[in-house]
């Protein structure tokens, strides 16, 4: 929200949206910090965005929100950090990263 006004938000935006925004804010900054605890701050946008999700669940994890054993998320973990390690080492280009991890959503 800092990109719009605060002349801009009264007049146009709904409440709703206002609250929208502030979220999406707030879970930005959440992925941001635990990126940097990972060492993961300087990935490009495109390669944090498909693994995000991934990132904010292992983390919910280790702060106790939830517990799994299941392997495929076991796997999915671990092909993460070995294409994100990979990237960073330079043993892979972006876009092999990217479509190495890339998951279709239903």
């Amino acid at each position: 929200m800092n990109t719009i006004s605060k002349k801009a938000t009264r007049t146009t935006l709904s409440p709703m949206l206002i609250s929208i925004f502030k979220k999406v804010e707030l879970e930005k900054r959440k992925a941001d910090e635990i990126f940097q605890t990972l060492g993961w701050g300087d990935l490009p946008s495109e390669l944090k965005f498909e693994i995000e999700d991934d990132v904010i669940a292992y983390y919910n994890e280790l702060h106790g929100l939830y517990s799994t054993n299941c392997e495929f998320v076991q796997r999915r973990r671990e092909s993460v950090d070995f294409w994100v390690k990979s990237y960073m080492d330079r043993l892979c280009t972006l876009e092999t990263a990217i479509d190495s991890l890339n998951v279709n959503r239903i």
